[in-house]
């Protein structure tokens, strides 16, 4: 039984590697299929944004990678360990020790400031960061005995980020981060967004409908009827505060 998920990798690097990955609703009597053999990998520190319509399977492959859904056929390994028919209880642990998530609503708890709200994670989590820490990084560290009601939309998303990454994971998952927000708010939540990547190397995904954010990534998988249609390599990152929509 794995307790961990500390596995040793021979690709140096690699922390996600897909195999005709494909998923299959089904809705009454009809399959609907979400991926149709997705073939991708991802490496340490890389920042990769997923851009496409509704629809396209953005969502789906997110969910996936962070062992909050499982694929109907084909293999997906994280740092050598196949999480593709693995257990409940493993996911569970894939989740808890390994992943980040941030998504477009912030799922906070009213009645916790956000030291607190951080601290939920940080007592279950094998090295955390201290939630002090974690709301630093984001820029927060004077408001962090405040409660969710008392802080702006961006804020509150930040304190999101904050407790995904308190615990130091490998992969950072976020679903419209900015969704929500304001342009000149959504700019500063993809800061904090960018400046973990960077100082934590943490492998970042970001699911998107919005072009211009692309810029700030390494990379850009452009998904299309549950297929990357498309991989582009940005030759120049673009910092999160250069970008304008």
């Amino acid at each position: 039984m794995m307790e961990s998920l500390e596995i040793v990798n021979k690709n140096e690097g690699l922390v996600f590697e897909a195999r005709k990955l494909r998923k299959v609703y089904q809705t009454g009597n009809m399959d609907l299929v979400a991926l149709h053999g997705v073939d991708l990998s991802l490496y340490a520190g890389e920042m990769v944004c997923l851009l496409g319509a509704s629809g396209s399977g953005k969502s789906t492959l997110l969910n996936i990678l962070g062992g909050l859904d499982v694929p109907t056929s084909g293999e997906l390994i994280y740092k050598g360990w196949h999480l593709d028919g693995a257990e409940d209880q493993t996911l569970t642990l894939f989740r808890r020790n390994c992943v980040g998530f941030v998504f477009q609503f912030y799922n906070l708890i009213p009645s916790l400031t956000a030291r607190e709200n951080i601290a939920l994670i940080t007592s279950i989590a094998q090295n955390p960061m201290s939630p002090e820490e974690a709301l630093e990084m984001v820029g927060l560290g004077a408001r962090m005995d405040h409660f969710p009601s008392q802080l702006s939309g961006g804020e509150q998303q930040r304190v999101a980020i904050a407790r995904a990454i308190a615990k130091r994971p490998e992969v950072l998952l976020c679903d419209e981060p900015t969704g929500a927000l304001d342009v000149s708010t959504g700019i500063t939540v993809l800061e904090a967004v960018e400046r973990i990547n960077r100082e934590l190397g943490t492998l970042t995904v970001i699911i998107t409908h919005n072009a211009v954010m692309a810029e700030m990534a390494d990379r850009v998988l452009h998904l299309s009827d549950g297929k990357i249609v498309s991989s582009v390599k940005n030759a120049v990152r673009m910092p999160a505060s250069g970008l304008k929509w």
